[in-house]
């Protein structure tokens, strides 16, 4: 059972080393752990850090390409190079390495597929109220729409086992931490939430440069996911209250129409045909939508067992630069 650790890193320098060096060596039940760095185009001496340190396998970006592409990559890097697990941790040192053997504990046991580690928001000492309210809120909305458990959705502190590893997919280019639990939720993968513990910040938060950004984008990355994994479902709660006002409205003009008073009330009639037929029209586009969904779903099936064979190689040179045997510690 092989155990890879990965980190995405942009311009960490500073405290990829002592996040690196919290890590587990051993964990039983896990007969190899190995390390990888996904380099999102840093400008510092990131990358010089991870190798000095022995860190097995580094990904590179020539450019920054942003979290979601940043983690995908290292899904695909982890896979080359033959994980069983894949843990996905953060190079600021948010997360207890420790707590690793927590949340790969449900995989080894077959109890889940991906396992999310759940921060202590509210004894957190450097997330102001309004961020630990927003958090609460965000991971209420993705356990809504993902009809899930999770109590952290944007904790970023994640297990996968292989299989899970290859099902997912991002679409936005924001993050990876909501969309991947409307998908799993969706998809019926297998999913667990274990508390865990974090370390004191070492650097403010990078993802995002404003509260109202992060809110704005959040939502907009969970309504875009919801959509796309149960467009039917969206699309008729869109069409509704078109078709219930414009049906209202036309039976108020039957009701005049009745008692002889239908005269000047044509506006109103024309008014409710409308609303009616855009509420057709978006039911349609929620019909269509849904066939493309399905046609997705028979192209994630085609994905995965494509990967299958082509991880199947555990070819650790495709996309990865810096492939090596890690040094041992204080070595």
């Amino acid at each position: 059972m092989k155990l890879i650790i990965q980190i995405p890193c942009y311009n960490e320098a500073e405290t990829l080393e002592v996040a690196l060096n919290d890590l587990p060596e051993h964990i039983d039940g896990i007969d190899e752990i190995e390390y990888l760095i996904i380099n999102d185009g840093s400008q510092d001496n990131t990358v010089e850090v991870a190798r000095n340190w022995g860190v097995h396998h580094i990904v590179s970006f020539k450019q920054n390409q942003g979290l979601a592409k940043g983690f995908l990559a290292g899904l695909d890097g982890c896979l080359r190079c033959g994980a069983d697990i894949i843990v996905n941790t953060d190079a600021d040192d948010q997360y207890k390495g420790a707590d690793i053997e927590k949340i790969v504990r449900p995989i080894l046991d077959g109890e889940a597929d991906i396992v999310i580690g759940a921060r202590p928001i509210d004894e957190t000492e450097h997330f102001s109220y309004i961020k630990k309210k927003l958090q609460h809120l965000g991971s209420w909305a993705v356990r809504r729409a993902s009809k899930t458990d999770i109590p952290d959705a944007p904790s970023g502190f994640r297990a996968f086992s292989r299989e899970a590893a290859m099902k997912l997919n991002v679409v936005n280019d924001y993050t990876y931490t909501l969309e991947t639990i409307v998908q799993a939720g969706r998809e019926n993968i297998p999913m667990k939430s274990v508390p865990i513990r974090t370390n004191a910040e070492l650097r403010p938060s990078r993802l995002f440069k404003s509260m109202w950004g992060y809110v704005k984008k959040s939502i907009l990355t969970i309504l875009r996911a919801y959509v796309m994994y149960k467009p039917l479902k969206a699309f008729t709660y869109l069409c509704v209250p078109f078709l219930a006002i414009g049906i209202g409205i036309g039976i108020r003009f039957l009701y005049y129409m009745s008692i002889g008073q239908s005269g000047g009330k044509v506006q109103s009639l024309i008014l409710g045909c409308t609303l009616i037929i855009i509420g057709v029209l978006v039911f349609i586009i929620g019909i269509l939508a849904d066939t493309i969904a399905a046609n997705r779903r028979i192209l994630q099936d085609i994905q995965f067992h494509v990967k299958s064979i082509e991880y199947g190689r555990h070819d650790p040179d495709i996309n990865i630069v810096g492939s090596h045997r890690r040094k041992e510690r204080g070595a």
